[in-house]
């Protein structure tokens, strides 16, 4: 990226997107500020996993050796039924081949430093929570209200998630996330010590669904997700999830053994349907789940906030000053169209995945499981390509 004069930016949310978006920013010149109203930082949560496409995100942005040194290679991935037969699989060497690189996981809470270790110390404010936002327009700079004190800047980035205050008053018209008919368990465990567990793996129940992901030699991301009422709370969550899985096939329930309840997350799934058709307003551009929350079926939430930090730094850096006006030129407009409707492809895809996995339906189940047995794994490994054959744009 191109660095010249500079300009500044305000990110308002300091989780992967919006941190994403600090360093792309500061890397092409810009002085920013990442506003986190949670004095801890953003949320740890537990683990993900990164296609090629966010590798090649995170390369942009100059850490690749950072990411190295965090991440583990996936050896393999696929699809099971609970009873341990596999419907599909795909190797490393044939995710290389087709994408350049392979899928890594990481733990959430080392992405989140890895990214804010790229950025002056002085630029992190946490604990401190943006109360309002003016966008400002092509003659006048965007203000942000904090703290009783006004903040300008040429660009404000909100990065606030699923429920994004800036969304809700700035795009009125917008609905708000829905629920999607199902909740997520996450969490990282201890590998247990008989555990084979040679790649990752998603296994398919009805209405139901378990992951395993190995992050390094000793620690599995664990996932599971069933379908059931918005905003039911159950006394004992760990009960509930072994419960559920007990009876599936090896190693979950060695995995579900060794979960401790303060390791386990739990949350509605939520999903903006349909995402903006613009995503900036005035000098405020939308990114992450503020502007394209999804369902998590294809393993693309942080790595397409990762992409959208990096074509929007590009977008803007590349262009003439803010200051010369909004015009089909401008840098927000190329990143709209660069963004907009990527993110509300996959966003379909991913919703249309989810009613395929989570469907109650006997029939539909079985359907799908052998229409997955039938695909050779060389052609289920295409059905990727849509989100993790993207490249980040060529440098101006």
């Amino acid at each position: 990226m191109d660095v010249e004069g500079t300009r500044s930016a305000v990110i308002i949310g300091g989780g992967i997107g919006g941190l994403a978006a600090a360093v792309a920013l500061h890397r092409a010149g810009w002085t920013v500020r990442v506003q986190e109203r949670n004095p801890a930082g953003a949320q740890a949560g537990a683990g993900l996993t990164l296609w090629p496409n966010a590798v090649r995100a995170l390369d942009a942005l100059g850490l690749t050796e950072a990411l190295r040194a965090r991440a583990a290679a996936l050896p393999g991935s696929g699809v099971r039924r609970p009873d341990g037969r596999w419907l599909s699989r795909t190797s490393a060497d044939q995710v290389i081949s087709r994408h350049g690189s392979p899928q890594v996981a990481i733990v959430r809470a080392d992405l989140i430093d890895l990214l804010a270790s790229a950025l002056p110390p002085e630029c992190l404010r946490f604990g401190d929570e943006v109360t309002g936002v003016d966008p400002g327009d092509a003659d006048r700079r965007a203000t942000i209200h904090c703290g009783g004190r006004r903040i300008r800047a040429d660009l404000v980035v909100a990065a606030d998630g699923v429920h994004s205050r800036v969304r809700r008053a700035l795009w009125p018209h917008q609905p708000a996330a829905r629920y999607c008919g199902y909740v997520a368990w996450r969490a990282l465990v201890p590998r247990p010590a008989a555990a084979v567990i040679a790649s990752a793996s998603e296994t398919w129940g009805r209405a139901e669904r378990f992951g395993i992901v190995p992050v390094g030699d000793d620690l599995v991301y664990v996932y599971a997700t069933a379908n059931a009422p918005a905003g039911q709370i159950n006394q004992d969550e760990l009960t509930d999830l072994r419960t559920r899985f007990r009876r599936w096939h090896d190693p979950i329930p060695a995995l579900l053994d060794a979960i401790t309840p303060g390791e386990l997350l739990r949350h509605d799934v939520l999903a903006l349907r349909p995402t903006p058709k613009r995503l900036h307003h005035g000098r405020v551009a939308l990114l992450g789940d503020a502007a394209h929350a999804m369902e998590p079926n294809l393993g693309q939430g942080a790595g397409l906030a990762i992409e959208d930090a990096v074509v929007l730094a590009h977008a803007v850096s590349g262009s003439a000053s803010l200051a010369t006006g909004f015009d089909q030129d401008n840098g927000l407009d190329r990143y709209d169209r660069a963004r907009a409707g990527r993110v509300a492809r996959l966003t379909r895809q991913s919703h249309l995945l989810g009613r395929l996995t989570q469907t109650r339906s006997a029939t539909v189940t079985a359907l799908r499981d052998a229409t997955a047995r039938l695909v050779p794994d060389r052609f289920a490994l295409r059905g990727f390509d849509a989100a993790a054959g993207w490249h980040p744009p060529a440098h101006r």
